[in-house]
C-alpha cells in the first residue's frame, strides 16, 4: 500500500504551495519574535569556544606545565624505590598526592594517580592503592591495562580472589599485545585455580595459547593445561 502511495504521489502534478518570499518573511518573523532567545544562544555558543580556547592557552596548558616540573622529584624517588617519599613528599619536594590534589586534572595529575596507586600497592596498603588505580584514566591502553594488572594484584592481596580475578581479565583483554594479555591472562587463570574454578582456567590458558603462542605463558600453557587433565591431541 505504501508503494501505491509513493507512485501516485510521483505522478502527481507538483504544485506551487512553497512560496519563497513568504517564506523569507516567516523566517524573519521567527526571529524578531525570538531574538532575545537566539542572540542569547549564540552568544553561549561564542562564550563557550572562545572560553575554550582560552581555558586551553591560558589555564590548562601552563597548568600542565606546572605539574610537570611539581612531578620531578616525586618520580625520582619513584625510580629508587622510595614509594613513602615519592607519595608524600618530604616537605621540601612534592609527592604524587600533592600533584593529584593541586593538578590531578591534568595528563600529569592523572599519570600520578596511577604512581600512587602503584606506591601504595608496593607499602602494602592495597584498598587505598585501589582507589588511586581506580580513579586513575590512562588515555593509553597499555598502562590502562597495567593499572587494572596491579589493581588485581592488590585485590588478591586482600584475599579477594573473586575482584581480583574480575581485574586480571580487564587486564589481560584491554589491550590486545604480547605483554600484558598473556600476563594478566595467566594470573586470572592461576586466580581461577585457586578459586576452584577450573574449567574457567582451561578456558583462560586455552585462550593464551591460541592468542599468544610465542610469549612466556603461550609456551607454557601445554604444561598448564596437562596439570588440570586436557592433553594436547
Amino acid at each position: 500500500m505504501t508503494e501505491t502511495k509513493h507512485k501516485a504521489a510521483e505522478s502527481a502534478p507538483v504544485t506551487k504551495d512553497f512560496d519563497l518570499q513568504n517564506s523569507v518573511h516567516k523566517a524573519e518573523d521567527f526571529y524578531f519574535k525570538n531574538k532575545n532567545v537566539i542572540n542569547i544562544a549564540l552568544l553561549v555558543i561564542v562564550v563557550v569556544i572562545g572560553g575554550t580556547f582560552a581555558y586551553n592557552k591560558f589555564i590548562k596548558a601552563p597548568n600542565e606545565k606546572k605539574a610537570a616540573d611539581m612531578v620531578f622529584h616525586a618520580q625520582k624517588a619513584f625510580e629508587k624505590d622510595s614509594f613513602n617519599l615519592a607519595l608524600n613528599g618530604d616537605g621540601n619536594n612534592d609527592g604524587f598526592l600533592q600533584v593529584i590534589k593541586k593538578y590531578g586534572s591534568t595528563k600529569t595529575g592523572q599519570l600520578s594517580k596511577y604512581y600512587a596507586g602503584i606506591c601504595y600497592v608496593k607499602l602494602g596498603k592495597f584498598q587505598e592503592g585501589i582507589d588511586q588505580l581506580k580513579d586513575f584514566n590512562a588515555g593509553d591502553q597499555l598502562v590502562q591495562a597495567m593499572a587494572y594488572g596491579v589493581t588485581g594484584d592488590a585485590y588478591m592481596e586482600l584475599k579477594n580472589t573473586e575482584e581480583g580475578i574480575k581485574y586480571y581479565k580487564k587486564a589481560g583483554q584491554y589491550s590486545d599485545n604480547d605483554f600484558t594479555g598473556p600476563t594478566y591472562l595467566f594470573r586470572a587463570g592461576v586466580a581461577l585455580e585457586l578459586a576452584g574454578k577450573n574449567d574457567e582456567a582451561i578456558a583462560i590458558y586455552k585462550e593464551i595459547r591460541e592468542k599468544y603462542p610465542q610469549s612466556n605463558e603461550g609456551r607454557e600453557m601445554d604444561k598448564y593445561l596437562a596439570r588440570l587433565g586436557v592433553v594436547r591431541e
